[in-house]
């Protein structure tokens, strides 16, 4: 299982997060590529390596030359701008929770309802490449789960649109508040903001817990540069790698399943997407026969068993069924990651299976589908030439 752990050290913020995470190996043109499905304007993004107190890392600049890119959005404007483009649905799911949670704390910060928040500082153009550019960045990794350091936090007070505000500025602290994530350590001598709300909204809605690195195998390490001149490294450090107790070829998963004999196979249809979207490790229905011999599908999910109860509810609520049969199965499974492989007609996501001398190669359709379309070519010719190049590259 391919785990992310983020190190804050000297806090989170969204441009640090972004850097990181590009840092640990994202191809720049192709992430850039992904962010233009956004359709976003008056902006420009600048990618590149610098090194802070000796230490080599990704810093993300954005530049807004448009008064639009200032504009206050509110929170339906920024979830229409994210379902009207051409992103990935795991990409679109996690963003918008990022902005719900943002939305949340600041309407109950400034006592008003979530449609009456209008973002000034998370609307921005440059927030909204940071948490949409990290949600891609997420997608492209691929990793199954994510933990945190404990947050470290500056003191005093930060001057912004609404005034003198005490560090931890209020947005953040409301988005502590009834969660599980510890009181932030507070970086003596540092008299300014580290945790934004931005990166505050992004790690609570992606880390799983917060504490010690757990004990895995390193396969990369990341850093994101901050900003703001601290007198020592301010930057965040986000490590790849994959759990110890995960590197055998067993797991064990939860099989959820139901008997549906009255719903459209297009609600069946919709149903399996919200799952996949919300974490579902495959659904799939098989077609059976109920009593009376009345026809019917099997739906059948499988799940980690943290997001078993989600899941769970997603079926509850989204089908006609009255109840879900659950069970532990374990599986055999091949170590897996996600490449960049880079062609001709452009960068392709491919998924690398191993186990022992097995390996096994697949690349992802809809990125292969897209070239085929572009470029005039049948699918299969796009499908072999990037098989391929696959070799090649892991030669």
């Amino acid at each position: 299982m391919k785990v992310l752990y983020f190190d804050c050290f000297s806090g989170i913020s969204g441009d640090m997060t972004l850097g990181a995470l590009i840092d640990l190996g994202i191809d720049v043109k192709l992430f850039k590529d992904e962010l233009q499905k956004l359709n976003l304007t008056g902006y420009e993004i600048t990618i590149q390596k610098k090194v802070k107190h000796g230490i080599a890392g990704t810093d993300v600049e954005i530049n807004t030359y448009d008064d639009h890119a200032h504009k206050a959005r509110n929170l339906r404007d920024i979830e229409m701008l994210i379902e009207s483009s051409g992103l990935s649905e795991n990409v679109k799911c996690f963003s918008g929770k990022v902005f719900l949670e943002i939305a949340r704390a600041e309407a109950k910060v400034h006592n008003m309802s979530i449609d009456e928040v209008h973002f000034h500082e998370v609307g921005a153009v440059d927030s909204i490449v940071d948490i949409v550019g990290a949600s891609i960045c997420l997608d492209l990794l691929g990793a199954q789960k994510v933990f945190s350091s404990p947050l470290h936090e500056g003191q005093g007070f930060i001057e912004c649109r609404h005034g003198r505000l005490p560090v931890p500025v209020p947005a953040v602290m409301e988005m502590l508040a009834g969660s599980k994530i510890p009181i932030p350590i507070i970086s003596e001598n540092i008299n300014t903001e580290l945790v934004t709300p931005t990166g505050m909204g992004i790690i609570k809605c992606l880390a799983s817990g917060f504490g010690n690195m757990p004990a895995m195998i390193i396969n990369k390490v990341g850093y994101g540069m901050g900003k703001r001149e601290t007198g020592r490294l301010n930057a965040i450090r986000i490590v790849m790698g994959t759990f110890f107790e995960d590197t055998g070829d067993m797991e064990e998963v939860v099989v959820l399943e139901t008997n549906i004999d009255d719903m459209s196979p297009e609600i069946i249809g919709y149903m399996a997407e919200r799952l996949l979207a919300s974490g579902a490790l495959d659904v799939f229905h098989t077609p059976i026969y109920m009593k009376k011999n009345r026809p019917a599908a099997m739906v059948t999910v499988l799940a980690r068993k943290e997001d078993e109860q989600k899941l769970a509810d997603i079926v509850l609520k989204e089908s006609s069924t009255l109840g879900i049969r659950r069970s532990i199965v374990a599986r055999y499974r091949m170590d897996r990651e996600i490449i960049n492989v880079n062609t001709n007609l452009g960068a392709v996501r491919v998924k690398v299976a191993s186990k022992g001398n097995i390996k096994k190669i697949a690349p992802e359709y809809e990125d292969c589908k897209e070239i085929a379309i572009r470029a005039g070519l049948p699918l299969q010719e796009v499908l072999q030439m990037v098989l391929k190049k696959s070799k090649e590259q892991l030669v």
